[in-house]
């Protein structure tokens, strides 16, 4: 059985499809955009995302200065600045994800219209969790071996050239 807080905490993970998919998608580009620009065809391919999903959350990102589209053969896309100068939290709030644990959105209108018991502690938590966020760029991500292992696998997987590079804060 799930704790209130497992519970409540499940709630929140269901309602950032966006912001996962979006971090998912340029940990893609970031581990791969040294081979030239990633297409979104590859990422979906690769990572399970609708392609139609990819056009609206990078139309975000674009617009947001994330990502720049490349035109032409072999066009796709790269990353706008520096991995090192991405944070997880930057991609999230690019995708207008909220981090927020409250029930009420941050209105204070919880329980019959008021504050609930509990509000200033879903506050808390989800200035925490933006925080954690903050603090992850894309390039300390991808430098962590969980996640090479798994870069391997899906490359191989889906016969993509295998390229992390040794650092992508460059």
């Amino acid at each position: 059985m799930l704790s209130p807080l497992s519970d409540y905490l499940g709630i929140i993970m269901k309602l950032s499809t966006k912001g996962r998919y979006a971090v998912t998608a340029l940990m893609d580009i970031a581990i791969h955009d040294k081979l030239g620009p990633v297409t979104l065809a590859d990422i979906s391919k690769c990572q399970g995302i609708s392609l139609s999903y990819l056009e609206q959350l990078f139309a975000k990102l674009r617009k947001k200065g994330l990502v720049e589209g490349v035109r032409g053969p072999g066009g796709g896309y790269r990353l706008a600045r520096a991995a090192a100068k991405i944070t997880v939290a930057d991609i999230v709030s690019a995708v207008d994800e909220k981090v927020d644990a409250t029930r009420c959105s941050g209105r204070q209108d919880c329980l019959d219209g008021r504050r609930c018991l509990t509000h200033e502690l879903w506050t808390d938590l989800s200035q925490q969790i933006f925080t954690f966020l903050q603090g992850i760029s894309l390039a300390q991500f991808v430098d962590r071996p969980k996640v090479r292992e798994v870069v391997k696998r899906q490359d191989r997987l889906h016969g993509r050239s295998h390229a992390i590079r040794k650092t992508v804060a460059a």
